[in-house]
């Protein structure tokens, strides 16, 4: 019972766990979405206010999203028709599009793949889980907001922009990094190298720590 209980968790720098499922777009699986980003999300409940927020807020940003070459993806343990009805009331009472497709996952098999489910929280419901898979389904990152908090949808922009700019550049980026701010080069690994960092054009505090400018 103890270990029906524990919420498995995929693994950062890991393949995503394959899903197919029925959504509010027809039917998607997470091969569809090779080459592309994805920010797979779940949420408790349809017609919760909250969630109604979170929804608003992605669908708001959808268009920064597609820029970037990112698809969005929602999921509730719900029905598609509690889908249909809710994103139809949110057009109707704040006039907003929910543009992205949303996944029916009534058996929770996503929900658990993803380690949605946490029995602490609601043994029903899944937590405000949100997942970065990159295109080659790798998962690069994972946030987990409790039920009674709403996520930051700006977060998940600068999140998406520093992984991308990590990736194309590689460097890291520092706390609250955004894009026009320095990045940090990657430390030496040697000790030559570290001699020698000081000299090599960065803005060096230390031989640890470099930072430039893109």
């Amino acid at each position: 019972m103890e270990n029906e209980q524990q919420a498995s968790f995929p693994q950062l720098n890991a393949p995503a766990p394959a899903f197919k499922a029925k959504t509010t777009h027809g039917d998607r699986k997470l091969e569809d979405y090779r080459g592309k980003w994805l920010i797979l999300f779940s949420h408790p409940a349809d017609f919760t206010p909250v969630c109604t927020t979170e929804f608003i807020g992605f669908a708001n940003a959808a268009p920064k999203f597609d820029e970037m070459g990112c698809e969005l993806l929602g999921l509730s343990i719900d029905s598609l028709f509690s889908h249909l009805a809710w994103t139809r009331n949110i057009k109707e009472k704040f006039g907003v599009e929910i543009p992205f497709p949303i996944i029916e996952d009534i058996k929770m098999d996503v929900a658990r793949a993803y380690g949605m489910v946490h029995p602490g929280a609601a043994d029903t419901q899944a937590v405000r889980a949100t997942f970065f898979i990159d295109p080659n389904g790798i998962l690069r990152a994972m946030v987990y907001y409790p039920m009674s908090n709403g996520r930051s949808i700006d977060e998940f922009v600068r999140l998406l922009q520093a992984l991308q700019t990590s990736d194309a550049n590689g460097v890291a980026t520092p706390e609250n990094w955004c894009p026009g701010k320095p990045v940090i080069v990657p430390p030496p690994k040697t000790a030559d190298a570290a001699n020698k960092r000081a000299s090599e054009g960065y803005d060096t505090v230390d031989w640890y720590y470099s930072t430039k400018s893109l």
